[in-house]
């Protein structure tokens, strides 16, 4: 389980290289953070009812995007975690580092009660803030 995140932050990684996606240097490093914070908290907070998660990345003209789906039904939300907890970062993490990209998240419910939590981003020289939404949408 504490594997999770790094193997898919690894798999990620390898497959923009092989792509070609043109993901590089703070955008890298910021698609990979979103990987590793979304594949946690699927990892700890769903495992009891999802024992393997679903990773999808894509990219079109101009964005690349990263979700994350569970069974667990329950919606994550970004929390004001105090100075002294040792978690419940995450998605305050994944907001800040989305938004100062000019990207967009959100959480989508899947057919199965489950969910999807997705992050588009922009990539540079592609269209800005145009065309952001639900990944294949």
């Amino acid at each position: 389980m504490d594997s999770a995140a790094p193997r898919a932050r690894s798999a990620v990684r390898d497959l923009l290289v092989r792509r070609a996606v043109p993901v590089r240097g703070e955008l890298m490093d910021t698609v990979l953070l979103v990987v590793t914070e979304l594949v946690a908290n699927a990892a700890r907070h769903a495992a009891l009812l999802t024992p393997e998660i679903g990773i999808e990345v894509s990219a079109g003209a101009g964005w690349i995007g990263v979700a994350v789906e569970d069974d667990h039904p329950y919606r994550p939300a970004a929390l004001d975690a105090g100075r002294l907890d040792t978690g419940g970062r995450g998605l305050l993490l994944v907001t800040a580092l989305t938004r100062e990209a000019g990207g967009v998240w959100a959480v989508d419910r899947t057919a199965s009660g489950g969910k999807t939590v997705w992050v588009r981003l922009p990539l540079p020289g592609g269209p800005g803030g145009e065309g952001h939404g639900a990944p294949g949408g």
